[in-house]
This record gives structure tokens, sequence and C-alpha cells, in this order.
């Protein structure tokens, strides 16, 4: 068996106190696993756990040595002005090493600034599967998509670039039970 690229034992997390935890999971290479629970359960807290930006206030989180970590917030930033097109916009995000599907290229030709908010958040989780991470963290993923915009997710996690491990949280069970090898339920 591989060695697995995060190993989280028993890990209680949170800022002020643990909101989440005790939790263990292991995520190996090539692997989508979804995180599931309601609102507020602290499957964004385990990301940013995982991350350094939460505390750990009990167990252990195993890194694979040289593991390169890509993360996508909820609600990722954009300015209202962004005069970039979508295919600057992956060249600064270092997101060259895989072209995006045939699905999203058609955003590469529009402004940042004029697509609407599913396209952009697809843009974005496209730009850290399509970079150097070896695993990629999506933080509720969903927000600001459609029905369409969704199917299209589900299709770029499932034929994504080969080798990445995927980490999704979501409070959409639907979706994750579709788009993810296994499901762990928090809360």
């Amino acid at each position: 068996m591989t060695k697995a690229l995060f190993k989280i034992e028993e890990v209680e997390a949170g800022y002020q106190s643990p909101v989440i935890g005790p939790m263990s999971f292991t995520l190996q290479r090539s692997e989508v696993v979804g995180i599931w629970g309601p609102n507020g359960s602290g499957k964004s807290t385990i990301l940013r756990a995982l991350t350094g930006s939460a505390r750990v206030f009990g167990g252990r989180i195993e890194r694979s040595p040289g593991m390169k970590l890509a993360y996508q917030q909820q609600h990722p930033v954009r300015l209202p002005v962004m005069p970039i097109r979508g295919s600057e916009f992956l060249r600064f995000m270092h997101a060259q090493c895989e072209p995006p599907p045939a699905r999203l290229a058609a955003l590469l030709d529009q402004r940042i600034d004029r697509l609407s908010g599913g396209q952009f958040q697809l843009l974005c989780i496209w730009a850290c599967l399509a970079g150097d991470a070896d695993v990629v963290l999506l933080d509720e993923p969903t927000n600001n998509l459609d029905p369409a915009n969704m199917t299209i997710l589900t299709e770029i996690l499932h034929d994504g670039p080969a080798g990445r491990s995927v980490l999704v949280v979501s409070h959409e069970h639907d979706f994750l039970a579709t788009a993810c090898s296994r499901v762990l339920e928090v809360g």
C-alpha cells in the first residue's frame, strides 16, 4: 500500500476551542474524498487545520514529505474590475500543467470580471487542479453553481489531472456522493 498523503489521527481542531473532532482519516494519491455535514459542523475548520490556519488541540496530522497543497476557499476573491482574461488568470495562478477541459475552454478568452459567479468559481477550482499541487482542498465548491455548473464540477473532479488528490467539503450530500470516491460524515 502506498504512503498516505495526509494521515489525520483523532484530530480536534478549532480556534479558541475545538469545533470538530476527534476525526481520523487518510487521503491517498488520486483519491477524491468528501467531508459532509451540516453548516457549522466544522467541515471548513478541518481544512484550515490541514493548512495550518486553525489550531489543532489534540491528535496528529501527518503530511507526506514534500507534498504540495492548493486551497480553494468558499468565496474566491474577485475584484469588481478585473480586466484580465481567463487564460491570463490561469497563467498568473501557475495553472498551466494541464489544459482545461473543453467545457471550460470558452472561459479562457473572457474577462474575469464578466464571468458569472459560477463560471469564476469553476475557473478558480481548475486553477487549483491544474497547478502542481499533490493535494487540492476545496471548501464548499458548489457555492454559486447552478445545476449545469455542478455537473461540470463533478466531471472536472472525475476526469481532472491524474495523480491529484482532492479533499472536498460540502453540505450537499448528493453532490459528494456523485463526485467523490468516498464520503466522511461530521457533526
